[in-house]
């Protein structure tokens, strides 16, 4: 990365620089999910398989103005964060602190294509994992799709677990669409 990579507080978040970190992913795996339940057992089974043809999603059209003013409101509480190479916006954290149970939520962590397998990723994480220990949170936690192998590998990467799983967050048809929620975390205490 050429450009000085400068970590900082976001204080207001516009479209026009936070769209084109939402560029999404593409993935060449995903874990697939089976379920079974009964009165006597519940069985998940998680397993990485390699795809046929690479998966792709862009988040662009997903972040609507109306999510940008909810996720302002976060942004006085200091635990999101805006990663900038050359005065532009590379990539974004954008986190809620949960007091009742000392955690932390971080409900959109994004780097721009470009700026990928740079180190700008893990700068950002380190700052919104540093402080949420400053203000003595227990737990920081996330939520992806097992179709973004590239973000799960991340994040375990950076010493999150895959903890839960979602079968009917996005859809009621979660499962048979084959794109479920998986929820990872990260323990600082």
């Amino acid at each position: 990365m050429e450009d000085r990579l400068e970590i900082r507080p976001l204080r207001r978040l516009d479209m026009d620089a936070v769209r084109p970190v939402l560029s999404g992913y593409e993935s060449a795996e995903k874990y697939t999910v089976e379920w079974s339940d009964s009165a006597e057992r519940t069985r998940f089974e998680i397993r990485l398989v390699r795809l046929k043809q690479p998966y792709r999603k862009s988040f662009e059209e997903d972040i609507q103005p109306e999510d940008l003013r909810r996720y302002e409101e976060y942004l006085a509480e200091g635990f999101s964060f805006g990663a900038y190479a050359g005065g532009r916006l590379a990539a974004l954290a954008i986190a809620e602190a949960e007091r009742w149970n000392r955690s932390l939520r971080v409900w959109e962590f994004h780097v721009a294509r470009e700026y990928r397998r740079q180190g700008v990723g893990r700068a950002l994480m380190e700052r919104v994992l540093a402080r949420a220990a400053e203000e003595g949170l227990r737990i920081v936690y996330l939520e992806t799709q097992n179709t973004n192998v590239p973000a799960i590998r991340f994040y375990r990467a950076m010493g999150f677990r895959l903890e839960a799983l979602d079968l009917s967050f996005y859809t009621n048809r979660d499962l048979e669409d084959g794109e479920v929620a998986f929820f990872m975390k990260r323990r600082l205490e």
